[in-house]
């Protein structure tokens, strides 16, 4: 496991299949992310019977998941689960994610069709029902969403820079709505100050 990150203030969360595209895409966009200084964390490792609570918590300190979605993707429940708890966090506003298809369609992610979709009904076969209802979730909540697309033939070093400009614009705005955020919090304590000292102006005066 590795972490590249001098701040989890606006880390990143690789989500991405591992035996697929660990020594490829991922390796030539964690290279981007180094130079450009970007903060994040990537599992470079998918350790077996490790608890993923540990990954749950990479999630839950990061500010923006990237869902690498490939053909392979649906193959691993370790993918899956970690797509569930990005959802999550996600609806409740503390996590933004940015779908990147990878040599697949939204459609096929959405529906659960094609080659992405046999590995993902294999998957779901030793599965049980609630699971795979959440997983399926999951799938349709990230394709709906603005995303990058990758298809055959394309330059993947141009597809790295796009990402790389993304990730970068959403990371502008995450920071601009806090500084918005913590100036109205500044503003209302202000409000509250003057409140409290015109409350005590008049007791005195009374």
């Amino acid at each position: 496991m590795r972490v590249f990150s001098t701040t989890d203030v606006h880390q990143v969360f690789f989500n991405y299949r591992g035996e697929e595209l660990r020594y490829s895409f991922v390796s030539h966009l964690i290279d981007a992310f180094e130079r450009h200084g970007i903060d994040f964390f990537v599992d470079k490792y998918e350790q077996r019977g490790k608890d993923l609570k540990d990954l749950f918590a990479r999630i839950e300190e990061s500010k923006i998941a990237l869902a690498i979605l490939s053909v392979r993707y649906a193959e691993s429940s370790w993918c899956m689960d970690e797509l569930v708890k990005m959802k999550k966090l996600a609806d409740q506003r503390k996590l933004q994610i940015i779908p990147i298809f990878y040599k697949v369609s939204a459609r096929d992610v959405r529906k659960q069709t094609g080659e992405f979709g046999e590995n993902f009904w294999t998957l779901a076969k030793a599965s049980s029902g609630d699971q795979i209802k959440e997983w399926k979730e999951a799938l349709e909540c990230v394709s709906d969403k603005m995303g990058l697309s990758l298809k055959d033939k394309s330059s993947e070093a141009d597809f790295v820079k796009e990402i790389v400009k993304e990730v970068k614009r959403v990371i502008a705005a995450i920071k601009l709505e806090e500084e918005e955020n913590n100036l109205e919090e500044k503003g209302e304590s202000l409000r509250i100050a003057f409140s409290m000292h015109d409350f005590f102006s008049i007791v005195i005066n009374c």
